[in-house]
């Protein structure tokens, strides 16, 4: 699974991000340019308001803005943990904010979404990970915006089960937490986190949650083949229903490197071995993120977006 002109993980020891290169992004990564960014950006900070597509870095950025849609970044705009993948700043974070998910429903009003996707910084500083938070966005959604369906994107919370349930409890449509890589990874991409734990945070909300169980995967980070495919069969027996699969791309020198640009057609097979592992959605491709075309996946009305992205 790996190109010629790709860094072998074995020549990245530690995942070292000093001296690294990687190869130029290739044609499939080009991204659309729109210009609708520059007024979302503006009702955003109006609204006081953070979103993934900014903090994270998303390639997709232009596409999704132009469309006038985004994924919410709640609890803030400072992460507690120091994942070596992640754009998103890393710090102390500011007291949380009882009146943000007042400000989120009226910029999901504003946008006209009709499928609003909330994710978080993880907040180890507090006694619920930011569980109530979600909650209570959830919550207003419901009660202001008849209709809307809700998908939350959380962090482990610790591995906190009452956390979990408090996100539960408050019925999104979709309950969504990434593993992000194979376990192996796991100490060079994700310190602080840990495969068995996110595991544990999906099959609950399978076992105790009335709603559909998503993660995701970036692949290109020097995982092998059958190490994926193990992932997949572990997701499938957690009860994990969702799978987007996308192409990891490095934010700054900073960053762990990319080891492999994954071709489109590479990602149309890790498709078809998801599905045949038995998972009933598959999102594939290079620019495939977990809040990409969420609504449509939701709603069953994209099998594949994996030719999008060629």
């Amino acid at each position: 699974m790996r190109n010629d002109d790709s860094i072998r993980r074995e020549d990245v020891p530690g995942f070292a991000a000093a001296g690294c290169t990687h190869t130029e992004r290739p044609p499939w990564l080009k991204q659309r340019v729109s210009t609708g960014t520059a007024a979302i950006l503006a009702m955003m900070n109006d609204f006081r308001l953070n979103t993934v597509c900014l903090s994270a870095s998303c390639p997709n950025i232009g596409e999704c803005f132009g469309a006038r849609t985004a994924a919410f970044l709640i609890l803030g705009g400072v992460c507690t943990r120091n994942c070596r993948f992640c754009a998103v700043p890393k710090g102390r974070p500011a007291a949380l904010d009882p009146e943000e998910p007042e400000r989120l429903v009226q910029a999901a009003q504003q946008l006209g979404l009709r499928h609003v996707v909330i994710t978080s910084v993880t907040r180890d500083d507090l006694s619920d990970g930011g569980a109530g938070q979600f909650a209570a966005c959830i919550e207003k959604i419901r009660e202001r915006c008849p209709g809307v369906t809700t998908e939350v994107l959380v962090p482990d919370f610790c591995g906190d089960a009452e956390a979990v349930d408090t996100v539960l409890k408050a019925a999104p449509e979709v309950f969504n937490h990434n593993v992000e890589t194979v376990p192996s990874l796991y100490p060079g991409v994700r310190p602080g986190a840990d495969y068995r734990r996110s595991l544990d945070v999906l099959h609950r909300a399978a076992r105790e949650g009335d709603c559909r169980v998503k993660t995701g995967l970036m692949l290109g980070l020097g995982e092998e083949e059958q190490e994926v495919i193990a992932v997949f069969d572990d997701l499938v027996e957690a009860g994990v229903q969702s799978l987007t699969l996308g192409q990891y791309l490095r934010p700054s020198g900073e960053h762990v490197p990319v080891a492999e640009y994954i071709r489109p057609e590479r990602f149309r097979w890790f498709e078809d071995v998801a599905h045949e592992r038995g998972f009933s959605q598959v999102a594939a491709g290079p620019l495939v993120r977990s809040s990409y075309h969420a609504g449509e996946l939701y709603r069953g009305r994209r099998d594949s977006l994996t030719d999008e992205n060629e």
